[in-house]
């Protein structure tokens, strides 16, 4: 089933990259960037890189609230579409394409990094040492890696079991999140937040050495 969501999801943010929008409205229940939104109150400073960008909806949020975005993707298409969104809203591209594991970017460049709803390059030790590189020393790293349906209708139910089927839960995740992130350099607090019958994991790290 790995393999499957792995090759599915690759797809997704690519060849398929148009449907994004439209695919993730349906999976959300209309929630989906409210979901990404969360992550807004937790992000500090001027100056944020965000990590997998997609189709660009943060980045807008992030120009409307005056903040100095940047942003890198992968995706060639998901690229595409930021870029339209973005100068649809009139806001600065600030765009690159690359990998996570290879920042092109100066050290200590950035208040916060975030990412919203990654895949597993958010997990790479080589990806969070960039991270904390170009972070400044009181920096702050802003991950919304999931949520949870929390009502009971049928299509919510329906969701949840999407959710699990995917990976998306389990007992202890915040600790082991946390754990995880603690060997590579972060201490990271874990919060829930409700959107609308439903609840978004919203982690906060901080570099160690900026204790």
């Amino acid at each position: 089933m790995r393999r499957f969501m792995r090759f599915f999801f690759y797809h997704f943010y690519h060849a398929l990259a148009w449907t994004y929008d439209a695919v993730a409205a349906i999976v959300s229940l209309g929630r989906w960037k409210e979901w990404g939104r969360t992550a807004l109150p937790f992000v500090q400073g001027e100056r944020v890189l965000e990590l997998g960008f997609g189709p660009g909806h943060l980045q807008v949020e992030m120009y409307h609230t005056g903040r100095q975005a940047f942003g890198l993707d992968e995706s060639k298409q998901m690229t595409r579409q930021a870029r339209h969104h973005l100068m649809r809203h009139g806001a600065p591209l600030r765009l690159v394409r690359g990998y996570t594991q290879h920042l092109p970017f100066a050290s200590e460049a950035f208040d916060s990094v975030v990412s919203t709803f990654p895949s597993e390059y958010i997990a790479d030790p080589q990806t969070l040492r960039e991270a904390g590189r170009v972070l400044k020393r009181t920096g702050r790293l802003v991950i919304v890696p999931m949520a949870w349906m929390g009502a009971n209708s049928l299509p919510e139910r329906a969701m949840r079991w999407l959710f699990r089927v995917t990976g998306q839960g389990g007992e202890g995740l915040e600790a082991r999140i946390a754990a995880f992130l603690a060997e590579h350099g972060f201490r990271a607090v874990c919060s829930r937040v409700e959107v609308r019958h439903s609840m978004v994991l919203v982690i906060v790290a901080e570099k160690a050495e900026a204790e």
